[in-house]
């Protein structure tokens, strides 16, 4: 059993990130083989145990609860996924009603610092005493003008500046205090230390990190990937590795099953691909037994849990998604826990559909989503017994090798 802590942290990850320019929201973009907010996360779980918030953006709180579940390891049950609002404070404000009723101070922290060092995520939270605000800052190095369109008018002393970063932490009561008054008044805040002092009360800066600066433009996120190949990710010593008997480890298998009934909406999806005229399988997504047994073989070869956990009804996100969404997302998920995919093989049960005359077109299809790995896929009958031989639905098996990189 962990205790109680009494430190939180809202990790803010609900930004859009229209600067960087990557087709995905901010903290969802891959620096090397993790996303932003893998990595964030990862510093997180490395400082002292805390409640862990990740403020995510709508439609991607199924992927915020994968990346948080493999940053976390034992310390799982301190972490949660909230959904976000539309500007940053209301994003913020959805955390703070998450918090658990121990906690005293509050660190809020931005995804887009992923390389934040847990020292400087511990020395900000040490700091928070029941009056003061603590934000983490470094001095401004380069020489500064006050600029009226091109117009130099005058120099500006940086000896009386400083670049804030996040962590910033503060006594809970008066946060959400803070909190209350600014959302009274109509006033929107980017920052929580002006928040905080907003509300009247005092915030000090203690020394920050080169390493916390924000990914925000593609420059910003090329950066980042130098400093990881150079020096390695920031290790999280909460997250033991799912490979714990190293690289050395070899070849895992996994297997995985399915069932779905016909009586579902639409045409049949199987194997990938669609059959027009074919009665529909009823599920969650789109029903493709064949596509959702590869994934739980995929998920049990690496020990990450199954289907459901990702992918099910608590994630609407997928719901009526086809194959190439869940073994696509289902490779990166692989891939971030140290993995690639040997091969797999397939078998369903069904009188229905003619199967022989598309196994390469549907294993083509299921390959690509793969990244290319070998799939096949075979097909039988019962000879009429049990619920595949009646024609009520199919049953599918499937078996996968993966192994570490």
């Amino acid at each position: 059993m962990l205790p109680v802590p009494d430190t939180a942290i809202l990790v803010v990850a609900a930004g859009s990130g229209t600067r960087l320019d990557a087709g995905a929201p901010k903290a969802f973009v891959g620096i090397d083989t993790h996303t932003i907010l893998r990595h964030a996360l990862e510093g997180v779980f490395a400082a002292a145990p805390a409640q862990v918030i990740v403020v995510a953006p709508a439609g991607f709180e199924g992927d915020a609860e994968t990346e948080l579940r493999a940053a976390a390891g034992d310390r799982i049950e301190l972490g949660r996924v909230v959904t976000g609002g539309d500007t940053r404070q209301r994003s913020v404000a959805a955390g703070l009603e998450a918090l658990w009723g121990d906690v005293t101070r509050v660190l809020v922290h931005d995804a887009a610092r992923a390389l934040t060092p847990p020292e400087v995520i511990d020395a900000v939270a040490a700091a928070v005493d029941g009056e003061t605000g603590i934000i983490p800052a470094l001095p401004v190095v380069d020489t500064l003008k006050r600029v009226d369109g091109d117009t130099i008018i005058a120099p500006v002393d940086r000896a009386e500046l400083a670049a804030a970063q996040t962590p910033q932490g503060f006594p809970r009561a008066l946060l959400e205090a803070a909190y209350a008054a600014a959302a009274a008044s109509g006033i929107d805040y980017t920052d929580d230390a002006a928040l905080f002092a907003a509300a009247g009360h005092l915030v000090r800066r203690i020394p920050g990190s080169a390493r916390s600066f924000k990914i925000t433009t593609p420059d910003d996120l090329e950066r980042a990937r130098h400093l990881l190949a150079a020096v390695g990710a920031v290790p999280s010593a909460a997250a033991p590795s799912v490979r714990s008997s190293g690289p050395s480890a070899g070849p895992r298998v996994g297997l995985g099953t399915d069932v779905h009934g016909f009586g579902g909406e639409g045409v049949l999806w199987l194997a990938g691909l669609e059959w027009p005229g074919e009665p529909a399988l009823s599920g969650h997504s789109d029903g493709d037994a064949v596509a959702h047994a590869i994934v739980d073989a995929l998920l049990g070869a690496a020990g990450l849990g199954d289907i459901g956990e990702h992918f099910g009804t608590a994630h609407p996100e997928y719901a009526g998604a086809h194959a190439e969404v869940f073994l696509a997302r289902t490779r990166e998920i692989l891939a971030e826990a140290g993995f690639a995919i040997g091969n797999v093989s397939a078998q369903f049960q069904s009188n229905r559909p003619r199967f022989s005359g598309r196994r390469e077109e549907a294993e083509r299809v299921l390959s690509d989503a793969l990244g290319g790995a070998p799939v096949a896929v075979t097909a039988t009958t019962t000879d009429g017994l049990g619920f595949p031989g009646r024609g009520e639905g199919v049953a599918v098996t499937a078996v996968a090798i993966i192994h570490p990189v």
